[in-house]
């Protein structure tokens, strides 16, 4: 990991962007009033939608200020594929197919989502577990650690393969192919599930189904009114606090 930048924003927040490799990423962690070294703070990580960071930064950064302030560490990566990471074709052309299908009024077939989400998810979770290496070994973050948001799949595969995440808030709004409602089966961390019942881009039924076949004997579906970017703040209140339970 190194680090190419360093800036003190208000609310008692310090910003450091990294790379790891070829993969940018953001971290943000409290910084301390006093001359002494701040205690390790544990982590979240915050995911997003493949849109890319700049694009994403001001949504990450409310996110981010919400984490610090209740004393997390949060980092989030750019995803394969977004920003100015190499291009994946085949990505490219199964979310052209998605465009074509959503504007002719057609069907949006296993055959588009199991394109366009799961090469994505294969590429993005190592770089979110090289990632968790590169962070715990800094002497300012602890765990233990939490996923936020971004591509539910993304988290689903984290929540089942990485030891070191205690619990996710996954956000319902991606479409999910039929092979991850098996993995979700063998997820055993508590979760706390954000859908909004309006987005208009998301199956709500396979989202249902989805928090269904999740295998943890913890979650929590919080199921509110209005589209993707509506979350109400109260919805976001709750997923802090639900951080707060089982990372501090």
């Amino acid at each position: 990991m190194h680090f190419t930048s360093e800036q003190r924003l208000d609310d008692n927040l310090l910003e450091r962007a990294f790379t790891l490799g070829d993969i940018p990423g953001i971290l943000w962690t409290p910084e301390s009033a006093s001359t002494s070294a701040p205690a390790p703070a544990p982590l979240i990580l915050l995911g997003h939608p493949p849109l890319g960071l700049r694009t994403m930064y001001p949504r990450l950064l409310d996110r981010a200020r919400h984490c610090v302030a209740r004393g997390f560490a949060a980092a989030t990566i750019e995803l394969p594929g977004s920003g100015d990471r190499p291009r994946l074709p085949a990505v490219d052309q199964a979310r052209a197919d998605l465009r074509q299908a959503i504007e002719a009024g057609e069907p949006v077939t296993d055959e588009i989502i199991d394109a366009l989400i799961l090469p994505l998810v294969d590429k993005a979770v190592p770089e979110w577990q090289a990632a968790l290496d590169a962070l715990l070994s800094l002497p300012d973050i602890s765990g233990p650690v939490g996923y936020s948001g971004g591509v539910i799949s993304i988290g689903v595969r984290l929540a089942v393969v990485e030891p070191r995440v205690s619990a996710a808030v996954l956000y319902a709004g991606s479409f999910v192919p039929r092979a991850m409602f098996e993995e979700a089966r063998h997820v055993s961390i508590p979760l706390h599930v954000l859908l909004q019942w309006d987005d208009r881009g998301n199956d709500r039924q396979a989202s249902l189904d989805l928090f269904d076949a999740l295998g943890s004997e913890e979650k929590t579906l919080h199921a509110n009114m209005g589209g993707h970017t509506g979350v109400p703040q109260y919805a976001s209140d709750a997923a802090d606090q639900f951080f707060t339970r089982h990372l501090r």
